[in-house]
């Protein structure tokens, strides 16, 4: 519960961090780069009360252009590909900026509106007008270039995070496949006893409620202790034992520090199971499963033989992997672990059904 708490809780965080820009953000934009601007134009006039003017008068008009291009004309226009219409309302745009601008700066700060031009200039003349509305392009491109990218970042950010939540709620939903799947198959042992009015449905009961107390508190964590995870394999064979009597050989063999290492709980579980539920169960004459588990440094090495159903060895039909089971591991195992951390082979050999996972715990 604790581990799915943190899981959500960072999901929740990751979400929030949407790159949104707010209205703090254009303040010390525009700031920054109005003083910016008013100390270079002071030093290329060597005057620092005209630049300071015409800046006061320039910077609404590269707001408003900038803000209009943005909010307006690139959803409105460039976002339905109306592309040449785009065009045309830039430039008109960029000329009536040019008529504003002119007229301010001639009648509030100086008759010579192009100061840093060839000579003096007191009209509007196409060399003032190309550069005046070129300098406004660059602008408004800066500011749209900063705009995409963050929406850019914004939709990567919101793709990723639908990603990953959709990971996760798959991850969750295939654990919780597994107990219900569990129960039903031991729940269907129980009931064969009780058919059967065996002295052996108490203990079958009482493992089984081991077994839940385990599950209604691992399956809730995204990781188990190694440990754990053994005792509730050794309770469920023991269960099986119960139903099988002498006539399934089972040969455990466990080695190395358990204590140490995690896994994703109830992962196991269902590659046992698979041996009973489409080997012994369908099994006539002997009845063999063999589980070997290692650990050696940070990996575990889980290897699980069984005979194959003398029926299917008789009509040569492959083993029949069914339902939920190592179809659920497989998926789990994609969801849970990274590529590198985990290994796992299924096949036939010499009558035997075999499963091998090297898992990093």
């Amino acid at each position: 519960m604790l581990a799915d708490n943190k899981l959500n809780d960072f999901l929740r965080r990751d979400s929030q961090k949407d790159y949104t820009i707010n209205y703090k953000h254009h303040i010390i934009f525009w700031s920054i780069y109005f003083v910016f601007n008013v100390f270079r134009w002071s030093s290329i006039h060597d005057d620092f009360a005209y630049s300071l003017k015409t800046n006061i008068i320039g910077f609404p008009i590269h707001m408003l252009l900038a803000y209009f291009n943005v909010y307006y004309l690139m959803p409105k226009f460039v976002y339905t590909r109306k592309y040449v219409s785009y065009s045309i309302l830039i430039l008109v745009s960029l000329f009536i900026m040019l008529l504003v601008k002119y007229n301010l700066t001639y009648y509030l700060v100086s008759t010579n509106v192009w100061p840093e031009g060839p000579e003096n200039i007191d009209s509007l003349t196409l060399d003032y007008a190309i550069q005046t509305m070129l300098g406004e392009l660059y602008v408004i491109s800066f500011v749209t270039a900063i705009k995409i990218t963050v929406d850019r970042m914004r939709a990567n950010s919101k793709l990723h995070n639908l990603e990953k939540r959709q990971l996760t709620t798959e991850l969750k939903f295939l654990r919780s496949q597994v107990s219900p799947h569990f129960f039903f198959n031991t729940l269907n042992n129980i009931y064969s006893l009780t058919l059967e009015k065996s002295n052996k449905a108490p203990e079958v009961v009482l493992k089984l409620s081991e077994l839940m107390r385990y599950l209604l508190y691992a399956t809730k964590k995204r990781k188990q202790n190694l440990t754990s995870e053994v005792e509730c394999i050794q309770n469920y064979i023991d269960l099986e034992r119960i139903r099988f009597d002498d006539s399934l050989k089972i040969n455990i063999d466990i080695s190395g520090d358990l204590q140490n290492h995690t896994i994703a709980p109830m992962l196991l579980i269902p590659i046992i199971e698979n041996c009973f539920k489409h080997g012994a169960n369908k099994n006539i004459g002997d009845m063999f499963i063999n589980i070997d588990l290692k650990v050696e440094g940070d990996f575990m090495y889980f290897q699980v033989v069984n005979t194959i159903p003398e029926k299917s060895q008789q009509s040569n039909m492959p083993t029949r992997i069914g339902g939920i089971g190592l179809s659920n591991v497989k998926k789990r195992l994609e969801l849970g672990y990274n590529k590198n951390d985990y290994d796992l082979s299924i096949f036939e050999e010499n009558n035997m059904f075999h499963v091998i996972l090297k898992l990093k715990v």
